[in-house]
């Protein structure tokens, strides 16, 4: 299972309520994805990275947050640099790391049970559809904390092929990563058939 990201601390970050900063991050990730403007987007990330201090964290966490996710961005950046140019490339790595960054100040200024409340309360009025709202917020939550899990599995995988003698490349890297997230999957879906 996924380990909690949570850094207990007293910053403002960390007294608001959850369901406040998931709304937030809801209209953030809008917003960004809205943007246009690499000015806009460089903005966001210097107001990112002021909320990060103002949590008592600083660039090195921010770096940890992006780093599981640098891989798979890397693949995008170079397929908008061919497809759209360096500009449109930037554009898209910025706003994506943005987005990365506030999901991280999210998980961890806010604790995993407390997110699955608030996102409970939330689509509470779902439920009146037949919808399995707990297994829906429970979902939801982990996707959000999903890109760290993804890099952790990458570190283990480029480790483990060092050990063997073996110098990991991108072939070699994504078929195990692959088995290893679909058997990440099997393990969320028993967990959400065992809340229901």
């Amino acid at each position: 299972m996924i380990a909690g990201l949570y850094r207990a601390g007293d910053s403002p970050l960390h007294r608001t309520r959850p369901g406040l900063k998931l709304l937030s991050l809801a209209i953030a990730g809008t917003a960004l994805l809205a943007l246009s403007s690499l000015w806009l987007a460089g903005a966001a990330m210097v107001l990112i990275f002021g909320l990060y201090c103002l949590a008592g964290f600083g660039l090195r966490t921010m770096i940890e947050q992006v780093r599981p996710a640098a891989f798979i961005l890397a693949i995008l950046a170079f397929a908008q640099l061919w497809l759209a140019g360096p500009s449109e490339a930037l554009l898209f790595v910025t706003r994506f790391a943005v987005l990365i960054l506030a999901a991280g100040l999210v998980t961890l200024t806010t604790r995993t049970s407390d997110l699955v409340t608030a996102l409970e309360v939330a689509l509470s009025p779902l439920s009146r559809f037949g919808l399995n709202v707990s297994g829906i917020s429970l979902a939801i939550s982990l996707a959000i904390r999903f890109i760290p899990a993804i890099g952790q599995i990458l570190s283990e995988l480029r480790e483990a092929q060092i050990a063997r003698g073996r110098k990991p490349t991108v072939l070699t890297l994504v078929v195990p990563m692959i088995i290893r997230l679909l058997k990440m999957a099997d393990s969320i879906a028993e967990a959400i058939d065992a809340r229901s």
